[in-house]
């Protein structure tokens, strides 16, 4: 289990989405739909940012990945890729309904289309409610995390142990 806080720490400092060029980092990876613009970026993963977690997706290839943001008037959980099925488990476990991605505002160049679409990943988009108190939100959606979490670890391949020796894995 990997958890990355906060991707736009200068954002979150100003309260803006967009981090200290501006650039809304959910619209900068290199997903067929990226499109240039200078709040996208003129360039897939031309921020600092966009390019960590980039790598660190590449470096984990994670079984599953769960993105929380705020929508300003709703809560809702969205999917892209492989995912549907951990959706609707999440909505009946939280009461957070399932909204397709068709029914929301286009995500040209976002994570869930890089992660979800081209590589295969099931990718959860949790959309909280802009403003609810952290510790609510958490308790709301608590049961239904932990679930999706261990559903996927229950199906995904078994990862290689390590042995003290360099580049051995367990059993060789």
């Amino acid at each position: 289990l990997t958890i990355l806080e906060d991707s736009n720490p200068d954002g979150s400092a100003q309260d803006t989405r967009g981090n200290k060029n501006g650039v809304d980092l959910n619209r900068n990876f290199p997903a067929t739909n990226f499109k240039p613009h200078r709040m996208f970026g003129i360039t897939p993963l031309s921020q600092p940012e966009s390019r960590a977690v980039h790598d660190l997706v590449l470096k984990l290839k994670p079984h599953l990945v769960i993105v929380a943001h705020s929508w300003h008037d709703d809560r809702f959980i969205n999917f892209d890729g492989p995912a549907q099925e951990l959706a609707l488990r999440f909505s009946r476990l939280s009461s957070y309904p399932v909204r397709e991605s068709e029914d929301i505002a286009a995500t040209p160049g976002s994570m869930g289309s890089w992660v979800g679409h081209m590589l295969d990943i099931p990718i959860l988009t949790l959309e909280y409610l802009r403003g609810r108190e952290p510790w609510t939100a958490w308790q709301e959606t608590r049961t239904a995390i932990l679930a999706v979490i261990l559903d996927q670890a229950a199906v995904a391949p078994p990862v290689a142990k390590k042995t003290g020796r360099a580049g051995r894995a367990a059993g060789e």
